[in-house]
């Protein structure tokens, strides 16, 4: 019979997750993260009859308005194979309505296809777009750079020769003047941020599974890309320019050598972390001859509440947007 165990040790579980091709947002760190700024974490092993594990599921819990109590969320997550997948969810439903009470166990594989058992319903309510861009980082360099468009082609080229220097970021002072830039993006773009110390417990926590690239001229940076790594997949988090990096298109440079960096590295796959309309969508497209869309996005309702969560809370504007500030990743 399948069992649960829950895991209270960092490396037992950082070891299992990297193993066996885990997304980053299935490592430890990623949970700290989320436990700092108000959820709850319940790490959770699958054990076969011979109490080996055999699956794993990082399960983020956030408190919400009445009368939804809290949403139990898996990102980018279980980790498992073939028909373990089944009786790990029925199992993981069973205990987070045991013990959270939660309007229902959210889902968002790390996977095109994914098939889910019984009860589980696809949502439009995601967190983590479905739509992305994913290259395969184990062909030749040179056929990743043939199916980038002209003009990108053109700028990674252009901004290179502008004596752009790109390196690693080491420090807090030094991610102390990204976050800096990082401002400055949000207020053009008009999206919001996290406090900065979200930032630095991602620094902190998710450590070296979480570089932080800057293009720097004249000494100072113009322009950061922020990563999640594993050996399976690299995953933008967040980017940002100043005025000065939009000017000699920093971003251009920037991207391709943090893709030409885990590559290097021998990572098997850079994801560009979704792909929203309205967005940065012309620029990301412009990488790859075709974008790739995940499974999407799966509930399991747990309770009666589920109806007026998923039907009628995207009629009123304000309060998705209310609930959409509160869990987002």
């Amino acid at each position: 019979m399948n069992t649960l165990r829950r895991c209270t040790e960092k490396q037992e579980w950082d070891e299992y997750a990297l193993d066996n091709r885990g997304h980053p947002l299935q490592l430890w760190g990623w949970g700290e993260v989320k436990k700092a700024s108000g959820w709850k974490v319940d790490r959770q092993f699958l054990l076969n009859d011979e109490l080996k594990i055999i699956g794993a599921a990082q399960i983020l819990i956030k408190k919400l308005p009445w009368p939804f109590r809290s949403l139990a969320y898996i990102p980018r997550g279980p980790i498992a194979k073939g028909e373990n997948i089944e009786f790990f969810l029925d199992l993981l439903s069973e205990h987070i309505k045991k013990f959270y009470r939660s309007v229902a166990l959210k889902i968002e594989p790390d996977a095109v296809d994914f098939n889910v058992p019984s009860g589980w319903v696809r949502t439009d309510n995601f967190i983590l777009p479905a739509w992305t861009i994913s290259l395969d980082l184990n062909r030749p360099e040179a056929d990743l750079l043939a199916d980038i468009e002209n003009q990108t082609r053109r700028y990674i080229r252009k901004s290179d020769i502008e004596t752009i220097k790109i390196k690693k970021i080491n420090s807090k002072a030094e991610l102390e003047k990204c976050l800096d830039i990082y401002h400055e993006t949000s207020k053009r773009a008009k999206f919001a941020l996290h406090g900065d110390n979200y930032y630095y417990d991602i620094f902190d926590k998710l450590a070296d599974n979480s570089p932080v690239f800057a293009a720097y001229f004249e000494g100072e940076p113009i322009a950061f890309l922020w990563l999640a790594i594993t050996k399976e997949v690299a995953y933008e988090f967040y980017a940002g320019m100043n005025d000065m990096g939009r000017k000699l298109n920093a971003n251009y440079a920037l991207k391709w050598y943090a893709i030409r960096k885990c590559r290097e590295w021998g990572i098997d796959r850079y994801d560009f972390g979704g792909i929203i309309a309205g967005g940065v969508e012309s620029f990301k497209n412009s990488w790859a001859k075709e974008d790739t869309k995940l499974a999407g996005t799966f509930d399991k309702p747990l309770n009666s509440t589920y109806v007026i969560w998923d039907k009628l809370l995207p009629s009123g504007k304000k309060i998705i947007r209310k609930i959409k500030s509160i869990i987002r990743i």
